[in-house]
């Protein structure tokens, strides 16, 4: 049963999934951005911002070493400051590491990442086995 209710939710989202600009990478840095973006954002108001961002701080080098000024004008408007806070601390932490955390256990050190978004990296990025549970999701599974 579980394994058919699965193979219908894939077939479901390969039909209906929305084609967002996150979604055309496996690049943890880019998917990072757009999970915390979407924390208290709808989708279609973060889309400009994320596409804004990612042209203004391209790598996680380019946002690790700009000013945090310069990432919180660049979040402005989003809301939720502490989020462009943590994830400027963020990447600073993942450069003095010289890698991107590869684990959900390893991306949960990484200051403002939490279950939610630590297994969501994994899962998308590398393929990590980790449940991605999110109200969304549990409405969608009680249905």
């Amino acid at each position: 049963m579980a394994t058919e209710w699965a193979a219908a939710l894939v077939d479901w989202y390969r039909r209906e999934g929305r084609d967002l600009p996150w979604r055309q990478t496996r690049d943890p840095y880019r998917v990072w951005v757009s999970e915390i973006m979407l924390q208290q954002t709808r989708v279609v108001a973060a889309i400009p911002y994320y596409e804004r961002f990612m042209a203004r701080f391209p790598t996680l080098q380019a946002l690790a070493e700009a000013p945090l000024d310069d990432v919180l004008k660049a979040w402005e408007g989003l809301g939720y400051y502490s989020r462009a806070r943590n994830l400027h601390a963020a990447a600073r932490q993942v450069s003095d590491l010289g890698e991107f955390p590869r684990s959900a256990c390893e991306l949960r050190k990484l200051k403002g990442i939490g279950d939610y978004t630590s297994a969501a990296i994994a899962s998308i990025c590398f393929g990590e086995p980790e449940p991605v549970i999110d109200g969304n999701v549990i409405r969608v599974s009680s249905r």
